[in-house]
């Protein structure tokens, strides 16, 4: 069956990606500004998630209808790396949540795709936002190295900025004293650094190492795109090792 004159997995692959992208800007955008993203992204996003698929089986039926077994099992993982603390934010876990709805197939926009795996797709979104997120520290180092600022490991965590500045910005200190003792901070228990800061500049500090709170949201939303368009970046990468082992 065909919609508009085009397959049908065509154009429901194509409202995935565009709602996917999307709310999915929107989020990175409030992220950026607040450090928040509203639910109600993400209550809409799993809705029309659930709308989209109601009229997959309406028009054609759910040829693949395996891959949705995946969704609760990709929830609960999802859940259990936010208990644990290994997915930092809220929103982050609920956006994944969500994402496993709205696209829990393959797409079909390009075919065959440049990297496909049998993963489920979820899955492949969210290791692709993982491998984009963990750029993050050789892309400092460099940035440092321009400045000629390199200290490790802080080097490769954030770089280094004025007190009174980092008060004003969503950064945290990587550095605290204990006693004269100064040492790295990378997983802070409160993200509020105020407190932190205050005690760093009563030391005499003018700068200090600071990490930005960077929204998982971006190398989500980037990780979101790639997967449509290439497909499994971490599939790609094993592939490459085996052929040159």
């Amino acid at each position: 069956m065909a919609l508009f004159g085009y397959p049908d997995e065509l154009i429901l692959d194509t409202f995935r990606l565009v709602l996917g992208f999307s709310i999915l800007s929107i989020a990175s955008y409030t992220d950026i500004k607040m450090r928040r993203a509203p639910n109600v992204l993400w209550i809409t996003m799993g809705l029309a998630g659930l709308i989209i698929l109601a009229l997959q089986y309406w028009i054609d039926g759910l040829r693949e209808w395996t891959y949705l077994l995946f969704i609760p099992i990709f929830m609960v993982l999802i859940y259990l790396l936010f208990y644990v603390g290994l997915i930092f934010g809220g929103a982050d876990a609920k956006a994944l949540m969500a994402l496993s709805i709205l696209a829990p197939f393959w797409p079909s926009l390009i075919k065959p795709l440049p990297s496909f795996s049998m993963m489920p797709f979820p899955w492949v979104i969210f290791t692709n936002s993982i491998i984009l997120f963990l750029l993050i520290p050789p892309a400092f180092f460099i940035y440092n190295a321009v400045k000629g600022e390199i200290e490790l490991p802080y080097a490769l965590l954030g770089y280094r900025m004025e007190i009174e500045k980092a008060k004003e910005k969503f950064v945290w200190p990587l550095e605290k004293f204990d006693g004269n003792r100064r040492r790295l901070v990378i997983m802070p228990k409160e993200f509020d650094a105020t407190e932190q800061l205050n005690e760093l500049e009563k030391r005499g500090l003018k700068k200090v190492w600071v990490t930005p709170k960077i929204p998982f949201m971006i190398p989500l939303l980037i990780g979101f795109v790639i997967s449509f368009f290439y497909g499994d970046i971490l599939f790609a990468i094993i592939n490459f090792i085996g052929s040159v082992a």
